[in-house]
């Protein structure tokens, strides 16, 4: 199975990472399903199931979900799991224009416009993103998901400040969730809070539920403050020989970008001013 990795390149790929932890999930080493138990339009399959899958195995769950979308593209779930898997495909657009339909045929379900919002967000519609999710969004039940989710977008926009807010809000409904401690502990690493960035890491790494993407997020904080041999064990830690070796070839390659690193920490403006991370 192919190592659960954010995609990083300094700080544009930082951003990208931590909406994708927020929009998406990372599955830990156990696979919940596999391609031949995927329902093709039955019920709705999370994101964060699909992404146990890997490369072939998700391909042919597009080809699957795409024939049950295909013969009745107004049938809620069909759409639902073909822009998911769309996602995890990396086909973004493909999967923004999935769930226009979808919205269209459905423009009050909380889900969907969830989903709808995801779908924005990854094919860089930022600021409409926030909206549609805005839409899903209500006051007297709110989705600590979604309240995650805007905060990575935020974070993407560069509003550091309120997409901490967005996180803590998301905390105070579902405490210790090591998704959204995550999620935070990415945007003071965007800052280049490294020290802030691996308190709330760890607190998110020993929570029951965190899964291997929070570890990779924990080894890069530590790897980023030259602590490389901590950083390649948190890395390889409860995964398989084959998931730890891409882990660890990965966040080599990240920490090798280091002088990089350093000199964008020069430029930049000082780390620490929740107003504006650009």
């Amino acid at each position: 199975m192919a190592a659960c990795k954010p995609s990083l390149s300094l700080r544009s790929g930082l951003l990208a990472a931590s909406v994708a932890l927020a929009l998406t999930g990372c599955a830990g080493p156990k696979k919940e399903l596999t391609t031949g138990s995927v329902p093709a339009g039955s019920a709705a399959v999370s994101p964060d199931r699909m992404a146990g899958l890997n490369a072939t195995e998700l391909h042919a769950a597009a080809e699957r979900y795409g024939k049950a979308y295909e013969a009745n593209p107004k049938d809620r779930n069909a759409g639902l799991n073909y822009a998911n898997v769309l996602r995890m495909n990396g086909r973004n657009d493909q999967a923004l224009a999935v769930m226009q339909q979808v919205a269209i045929n459905y423009p009050t379900d909380r889900d969907v416009l969830a989903a709808y919002g995801k779908a924005q967000a990854a094919a860089g519609q930022l600021e409409q993103a926030l909206t549609t999710i805005g839409r899903a969004q209500t006051p007297d039940r709110p989705d600590w998901r979604l309240k995650s989710a805007e905060g990575a977008i935020l974070d993407q926009l560069g509003r550091s400040g309120e997409a901490r807010l967005r996180y803590r809000d998301a905390l105070d409904i579902a405490p210790n969730e090591p998704s959204v401690l995550s999620n935070l502990g990415m945007s003071y690493l965007l800052a280049k809070d490294l020290k802030t960035a691996e308190s709330y890491l760890r607190t998110a790494a020993r929570q029951p539920g965190a899964d291997s993407g929070v570890r990779q997020n924990l080894a890069l904080a530590v790897g980023l403050q030259g602590r490389f041999q901590e950083a390649e064990a948190i890395a390889k830690a409860e995964l398989s020989e084959v998931q730890a070796t891409a882990n660890v070839a990965y966040l080599r390659s990240v920490l090798s970008q280091q002088n990089a690193w350093q000199k964008l920490a020069k430029t930049d403006k000082p780390a620490g001013n929740d107003a504006n991370t650009n």
